[in-house]
């Protein structure tokens, strides 16, 4: 099926605001439900393929929140909490393996440690969290690419020791700016000589690749301060700079401003422009781009062998606020960014027992339709676009038949490259509205339960 062409005058094209969902998986979080039958994991996982899986730990404690985060993670923790979590942790991994049974042992692809900052545990814990991933998972982390996030104040040298003889492949810092007055203003408090001292600890521990998090449209940001802090950050020639805009949700720190939340279509144009420049300002630096937010340099090494793919494969996610992806299923704990909220599910977490961690209680339905949906969303929104011929081997059918009025639009907007026979991928413009190309392709169904979610 043919897409109707695109109008060719700019003031015909329908409007989309820039900045709607960073659609980093599907379905979004905010449609998980409770579910009722609390479906055994060994059931969930007869049948799938075990041979290239990802493996995903949450560590949900950070040493202060940033006002502009959501993510599930609380500050600090009490005495002997991290240890009770990642006993909890290790629990939850014995169930999960032995509910995947050894007639097909899981081959891991690659692992992540994310949260919250998996670096605020102590060098011993962060020894622990590998050991669990090892010898209760059966991930050999020296073989496969292994992530972990930091932050500047946690990435100490015995930590980033640890990290690099267990083989850690990359080490992602979330700096988000080189200006202290701009990092007071998203609620970061930092001084610029420490985050560079952080990064001289990562660059002396040799761990392969560093990854610098940089944030635009902060409040007082200018195009100098912004060029200001990609300049810094290209200062140490990092494998990958990720440029993310600034978003303002609920419940968070910037949230609680109600003038923060309304809609701003001056900020939109602001944080438009930052981005064109530092997308402009990366490329002429050496840099390729790999999505909207990822920019990673060209003669960067190779990560090791990775052969995962996100569109089709499985993931295990260990700890609450870890997602885990079945064919059929996305699966987690509860969801909330209130503090009070969170302290509560990670309360109830440490208390779960091994049996309990065998069956799933919060998540969503994946049909043959949201397949394909998936699918399309993490192809598109890549820079690499989606291989036509691997869509067909895979659904049978044509992503134009499958979705011929999201395609227009899309079309229509002018954000579908043209030069590329057997690809659908974005352009340059189209990248730069990621955010609103992904919620273009949501279901009706997903939209309707993620609207009714209520944050808490």
């Amino acid at each position: 099926m043919t897409v109707a062409a695109a109008p060719t005058r700019p003031d015909q094209r329908p409007q989309q605001r820039p900045y709607q969902h960073y659609v980093y998986a599907y379905p979004h979080k905010t449609a998980y439900r409770a579910l009722p039958d609390r479906p055994r994991l060994a059931d969930l996982w007869a049948g799938e393929s075990r041979q290239a899986l990802s493996l995903y730990a949450h560590i949900p404690f950070c040493e202060v929140r940033c006002g502009f985060c959501n993510l599930f993670t609380r500050v600090g923790a009490p005495e002997g909490l991290t240890g009770r979590y990642l006993d909890a942790l290790e629990r939850q991994a014995v169930a999960v393996r032995e509910a995947l049974g050894e007639a097909e042992p899981p081959r891991f692809a690659n692992a992540a440690f994310g949260g919250g900052t998996p670096t605020f545990l102590t060098a011993d814990e962060l020894s622990r969290l590998c050991d669990i991933a090892e010898q209760r998972m059966g991930a050999d982390l020296g073989a496969i690419p292994l992530s972990v996030e930091a932050s500047p104040a946690t990435a100490t040298a015995d930590r980033l020791a640890v990290l690099a003889e267990r083989g850690a492949t990359r080490l992602s810092l979330g700096v988000q700016s080189f200006v202290d007055t701009e990092a007071r203003a998203a609620v970061r408090p930092q001084r610029r000589a420490d985050v560079e001292s952080a990064i001289a600890r990562v660059r002396d521990a040799r761990i392969p690749v560093l990854n610098i998090d940089l944030i635009y449209g902060i409040d007082g940001q200018t195009a100098a301060s912004w060029r200001h802090s990609l300049d810094a950050a290209l200062d140490w020639r990092p494998e990958e700079i990720y440029l993310y805009p600034l978003y303002v949700r609920p419940l968070t720190g910037l949230g609680r401003h109600p003038d923060r939340l309304a809609a701003d279509l001056a900020w939109d144009e602001t944080r438009l422009r930052r981005y064109r420049e530092g997308r402009d300002h990366l490329l002429a630096h050496g840099y390729h781009q790999a999505s909207m937010r990822m920019f990673r340099r060209s003669d960067a090494p190779a990560q090791g062998p990775d052969d995962y793919a996100c569109q089709t494969d499985g993931m295990i996610g260990l700890g609450c606020g870890a997602r885990s992806y079945t064919s059929s299923l996305h699966y987690s704990f509860d969801y909330a960014v209130d503090m009070r909220e969170i302290r509560g599910i990670i309360d109830d977490y440490v208390a779960t027992t091994t049996d309990d961690f065998g069956r799933v209680v919060h998540g969503r339905a994946v049909d043959a339709g949201e397949a394909r949906r998936r699918h399309l969303l993490q192809s598109l929104l890549q820079a690499q676009g989606l291989a036509l011929d691997d869509y067909r081997a895979r659904f049978g059918s044509d992503p134009h038949q499958d979705f011929p009025t999201e395609l227009a639009t899309v079309t229509a907007l002018g954000w579908l490259a043209d030069d590329t026979p057997g690809l659908l991928r974005l352009s340059p413009e189209g990248l730069a509205h990621s955010d609103a190309v992904g919620p273009l392709f949501f279901s009706p169904e997903v939209r309707a339960a993620m609207a009714a979610h209520e944050p808490r």
